[in-house]
This record gives structure tokens, C-alpha cells and sequence, in this order.
């Protein structure tokens, strides 16, 4: 099973005295390892996200931060990329216990933290 938590991300160069940049910031694709459904830190979807977006942008960015080693100046949710073994895993072990979510379904769970922003795709 495979899947990654993809964001964008901008973060800073910071330059010594001696130099400049331009720019001084750039973005790039993190991809978060996702934790196997139903073991330590798989929550991290509903902790983290909600409707499809961030739900506490300082939080990502200082995680991001610690992550990257520099100055983050942004953190945007973009998807859940996974397999379809991984997808399945992950509707199974929402389903075994819906209340935490609280919804009505599977579907309205994932719905309500990851928005439509889950892409399945194929594997090698």
C-alpha cells in the first residue's frame, strides 16, 4: 500500500550578508509519506485537514519548517495521492469506527477533512 499527503509550499532562502537571491522564495511539491491506515499517526488527515484545505495553517508551516530546515512562508493541501489498495485500507478503517469522524458514512468522513482531494492512481 502506498499513499502521500501532497502540499505546496513556499518557503525562503535566507542569504548572508555577502549575497542576495532573487527570488528569495520558491515553491515546491512535499510529499508526506501517508501512515498506514489504522496504525500510529494515520489520523493525520483528520487532525490536519478540513474540507480539503489546512485547518491550521501556523501549525503546518512550523511542521513543514522542521521538516525542510528553513523559513516556511506557506503550506497549501493539493491531495491524497494513493493506491487503490490504499484507499480501500483507509475507507475500511474509517468505517470501523465512524463516530470520531462524526458522520453518517465512509464517503461524508472522508469528505468532510479531505474534501474531493483524494487521487488514486495506478500502480507499476
Amino acid at each position: 500500500m502506498r499513499g502521500a499527503y501532497v502540499f505546496r509550499v513556499r518557503f525562503r532562502a535566507d542569504a548572508s550578508d555577502r549575497v542576495s537571491l532573487s527570488p528569495s522564495s520558491f515553491e515546491t511539491t512535499l510529499r508526506y509519506a501517508a501512515p498506514e491506515p489504522g496504525t500510529d499517526g494515520w489520523l493525520f488527515f483528520r487532525d490536519t485537514l478540513w474540507r480539503g484545505e489546512v485547518n491550521d495553517h501556523e501549525h503546518a508551516r512550523r511542521i513543514v519548517e522542521d521538516e525542510l530546515g528553513v523559513p516556511v512562508e506557506s503550506v497549501d493541501f493539493r491531495s491524497l495521492r494513493a493506491d487503490r489498495e490504499y484507499v480501500a485500507a483507509l475507507r475500511d478503517a474509517v468505517a470501523d469506527d465512524l463516530e470520531p469522524f462524526k458522520a453518517d458514512s465512509v464517503d461524508d468522513a472522508l469528505s468532510k477533512y479531505l474534501g474531493s482531494s483524494i487521487d488514486v492512481v495506478a500502480t507499476d
